[in-house]
C-alpha cells in the first residue's frame, strides 16, 4: 500500500511540475508578446482620400527605408559613410503583397518620376520628404492603384542595430562589391555580415553599372537572407538572440497605426516567404532610366506593362512576367 502511495504521490508532483513550467511558458511568452507590442512605434500613415484604391484581395505592406541621420554623432556618421545631409528621404521602396498565389516583392525606384498629390510632377522619394509616411503612401497608392494596408519603416541605424543583434546576416554575393561612397569592401562567395557591411551593401549605386536599378536586386537579396535569420531556430529558440533582436527591432522600426506585433509576425513569414518556389521579386517595368527632369535624372515607368503588373497585384492575380 505504501509503495502504491508512493507512486501516486510521484506521478502527482510530475503532474504538477509539468503544469507549472506549461503555465510559466505562457506567462513568459504572453508577457514577451505584451512587453513587445506596448513598444511598437506607430504613426499616421494610412489615411482615406478621395479616389483611394478599394479594398483588394490578399494584403499591401509598404517598405521604406529612410536616410535620416537623426540621432547620428559625427564619428558615427563617418564609420557607416552616410553623410550629415539634413532632411529625409526615402532610399528603398517597395510593396510586399500576400495573396493567394503567393507572396511578391515589388520595388519602386527611388527615382520615378511619379505625381505627388498636391505637388506636381516629382521624384517618388519626394513625397516623404514633403509630406512624411502619410503622403508617400498616397502618392504609392495614387500612382499605383493599389491599396496599401500596412506600413513599415527603418532608418540607417536601425539596420545595423538589428543584423548585429542577430550577430550578422549570411549572404552569398556572386561579385566582390566595393564603393567609397558606401563604403562596402565585401569579396565574392558567402559570408557573415556585420551591421556595417550590410549598411553598406544596401547603400551601395555608384559603383554598379545600373545604379540605383542594380542596388535594388541587393536589397532584395538582402531582405531574404534577413528574415530567413529571424525565423530561423538559432534566432526563435535562442532567448539570447531573440531578446536583443527584438529590442533592437522595437527601437529600430516603425509602423502604421493598424499594425501590431502579430501583423510583424505576419509580415517576416511573408517575406521568408518571397524567396520560396512561389515568390516573386520584381522591379516597376522601365521605359526610361534617365529621363532628364527638373529634379535631374528619373525613371519612368513603362505605362502599359506596370499597369498590367499594378492591375495583377491589386486583384491578387498572378503577375506578368515582365
Amino acid at each position: 500500500m505504501s509503495g502504491d502511495g508512493g507512486g501516486r504521490n510521484w506521478w502527482r508532483v510530475i503532474r504538477w511540475t509539468a503544469g507549472l513550467l506549461l503555465l510559466a511558458l505562457v506567462g513568459v511568452s504572453l508577457g514577451t508578446y505584451l512587453w513587445a507590442d506596448g513598444r511598437l512605434r506607430q504613426v499616421d500613415a494610412i489615411a482615406d482620400w478621395d479616389g483611394r484604391p478599394g479594398n483588394g484581395p490578399g494584403t499591401n505592406w509598404l517598405l521604406v527605408g529612410s536616410d535620416s541621420r537623426a540621432g547620428l554623432t559625427t564619428a558615427q556618421q563617418r564609420e557607416l559613410h552616410v553623410g550629415g545631409e539634413s532632411g529625409t528621404n526615402t532610399d528603398t521602396i517597395m510593396v510586399l503583397h500576400q495573396g493567394g498565389n503567393g507572396p511578391v516583392l515589388l520595388s519602386l525606384p527611388r527615382d520615378s518620376w511619379v505625381t505627388v498629390p498636391g505637388h506636381g510632377k516629382n521624384k517618388i522619394n519626394a513625397a516623404f520628404a514633403i509630406g512624411g509616411p502619410t503622403l508617400l503612401v498616397r502618392t504609392v497608392e495614387a500612382n499605383t492603384g493599389i491599396r496599401i494596408d500596412h506600413y513599415l519603416e527603418v532608418g540607417f541605424t536601425g539596420i545595423v542595430d538589428v543584423v548585429d543583434a542577430l550577430g550578422g546576416v549570411r549572404m552569398c554575393l556572386e561579385r566582390p562589391v566595393q564603393d567609397a561612397k558606401s563604403g562596402a569592401d565585401l569579396p565574392a562567395g558567402c559570408q557573415d555580415l556585420s551591421g556595417t557591411q550590410a549598411l553598406a551593401l544596401v547603400r551601395t549605386r555608384y559603383s554598379l553599372p545600373g545604379s540605383d536599378l542594380d542596388r535594388i536586386g541587393n536589397q532584395q537579396a538582402f531582405l531574404g537572407a534577413l528574415s530567413a535569420e529571424v525565423l530561423s531556430p538559432s534566432t526563435l529558440a535562442n532567448p539570447f538572440t531573440l531578446y536583443p533582436f527584438l529590442s533592437a527591432a522595437l527601437d529600430s522600426l516603425t509602423v502604421d497605426r493598424g499594425s501590431s506585433l502579430w501583423t510583424l509576425a505576419r509580415f517576416a513569414r511573408q517575406l521568408d516567404g518571397v524567396s520560396g518556389s512561389g515568390g516573386r521579386t520584381l522591379t516597376v517595368p522601365i521605359a526610361d532610366q534617365n529621363l532628364q527632369t527638373p529634379a535631374g535624372s528619373s525613371i519612368l515607368w513603362a505605362p502599359q506593362a506596370s499597369k498590367r503588373l499594378f492591375e495583377a497585384i491589386q486583384n491578387d492575380r498572378p503577375v506578368p512576367n515582365p
